[in-house]
């Protein structure tokens, strides 16, 4: 967990928000891990589905604000939902519908890009970064 914690907050930080395909390349294949459907969730579990809602979100906005379009922010979400679900097809929907509902949010209101909507990611971003830092600090191993 920690580990993809650490890729989403550097994607999550002003500094390196240019190069997320580079930091998404970089991320390893997860291992592919065998969890019983039956265990309880993690205690970070409403962290990791609002954290999920920012994804999406902040993925809407920079597409909006970015005539070249960006896929970093999807892509991340994509090696979190690999790395945390295997094995627990709940939790991988519920962190998807979590996605879905920030995306689905921002497309309602934002049809152009505007300046509340750059604060708006700005705002979402650092949000984000927040939860990772003390997803990994409170549980990271």
């Amino acid at each position: 967990m920690t580990h993809r914690l650490f890729l989403m907050l550097a994607l999550l930080t002003p500094f390196v928000l240019t190069s997320a395909q580079g930091i998404a390349r970089a991320q390893e294949t997860t291992e592919d891990a065998v969890v019983s459907p039956d265990l309880p969730p993690p205690p970070y579990e409403a962290r990791l589905l609002r954290l999920a809602e920012i994804i999406g979100s902040i993925q809407y906005l920079r597409n909006l604000c970015n005539p070249e379009g960006e896929n970093g922010w999807r892509e991340s979400m994509q090696a979190l939902l690999d790395s945390e679900t295997a094995g627990e097809p709940g939790r991988r929907e519920q962190l998807t519908a979590g996605y879905n509902r920030g995306f689905r949010a921002f497309a309602s209101v934002y049809t152009d890009c505007t300046p509340s909507a750059v604060v708006a990611e700005e705002r979402y971003r650092y949000e984000g970064a927040t939860l990772i830092t003390e997803i990994v600090a409170r549980y990271g191993n």
